[in-house]
């Protein structure tokens, strides 16, 4: 079987996350998979559509299409799979607003779909009230690419750990007034950031760590507490939180906010905590950062938890969505 993939972009980290990994397990099931960018011009996209005749499926990463492309595609292809791991009908910028240049491509492509594969139940929600073949993955890592947590290492700090790009550095912003009263409160405490942004604290240190796929694990693991702050809204309520797999495959406790499937990575009490308000924040910060035997256990828990979500067992899943698929349809 053979499946062309079309993406934006192949080196943004949501194609990595969701296909890129599993490429060697849809190979593995039988599948021959292409991978082609979306071009700019509607010409180059109308003669990469035609293409999708020499292929049983078309895998969709999260374009939302215009009309003449959901015509030209539609026509071209035998079957569509659309795959998203982000609110995408809405705009992460005004997303208490409806964007018809969100939501309107979004309705268009899932009703053309044959089958739509998401991140989330809150995503699936989206999808169902215009299409009724929508499956649930959640999203997966390569735990073997992580370094747990080593105890007794430590240089006598306690390092809360936040990892994550320019355009979610503002979810942690919110917690600076957590952050300081934690540097007043404890002189051993210390914030790690990485990133490809960062900020200064005026009561609490930062360590600013450029995020490298080289060093990203040595530096997870060198932290005691991840951080995973979230706003509720329409659009992060989509998230599909793989910065709290991270954490956990890391041997780290998790605070975080409740918002998308933080509700499901976390289990209160167990890998962490889910916390909404600001005093809940710091009480929960300040109990983990003065009981190293709770965040250990806790550490301990989110390793196994982790495991759960490796690319070995979810891409095993995904290639069988697809491969099932494909098969059952090229059938009929």
């Amino acid at each position: 079987m053979k499946l062309l993939i079309l993406t934006n972009n192949p080196n943004r980290a949501s194609f990595r996350q969701r296909i890129g990994m599993y490429l060697d397990a849809l190979t593995a099931s039988g599948i021959d998979c292409t991978t082609a960018v979306l071009p700019p011009g509607a010409l180059a996209r109308y003669r990469l559509f035609k293409k999708a005749r020499d292929f049983d499926g078309v895998f969709l990463h999260k374009k939302g299409l215009n009309l003449l492309d959901a015509y030209v595609l539609r026509r071209n292809c035998r079957r569509l799979i659309y795959n998203y791991d982000d609110a995408v009908m809405y705009s992460d910028k005004k997303p208490e607003r409806v964007s018809l240049s969100h939501l309107l491509p979004f309705r268009r492509t899932a009703r053309l779909a044959d089958m739509i594969i998401v991140g989330s139940p809150y995503l699936a929600e989206q999808s169902r009230r215009l299409n009724a073949n929508v499956k649930v993955l959640p999203i997966g890592l390569d735990t073997e690419e992580y370094l747990v947590r080593q105890e007794g290492g430590s240089d006598g700090k306690i390092r809360l750990v936040w990892i994550g790009s320019d355009s979610t550095l503002a979810y942690l912003a919110e917690l600076k007034p957590v952050l300081e009263k934690i540097g007043r409160t404890f002189d051993h405490v210390v914030l790690r950031i990485i990133g490809d942004s960062f900020f200064d604290l005026q009561h609490l240190p930062v360590e600013k760590h450029p995020w490298r796929r080289q060093t990203r694990a040595q530096d997870l693991a060198a932290g005691d507490i991840g951080l995973g702050p979230l706003p509720s809204n329409p659009f992060t309520e989509g998230k599909c939180s793989f910065k709290i797999l991270e954490y956990s495959c890391s041997g780290l406790p998790v605070v975080a906010s409740p918002v998308g499937t933080n509700t499901v990575f976390v289990r209160e009490g167990v890998t962490g905590f889910l916390v909404s308000s600001h005093a809940q924040w710091y009480d929960r910060l300040a109990e983990l950062i003065t009981d190293p035997q709770l965040r250990a256990r806790m550490g301990r828990a989110g390793v196994l938890q982790a495991k759960e979500y490796d690319v070995r067992v979810i891409g095993r899943k995904f290639a069988g969505l697809i491969s099932d698929f494909l098969r059952s349809e090229s059938k009929e």
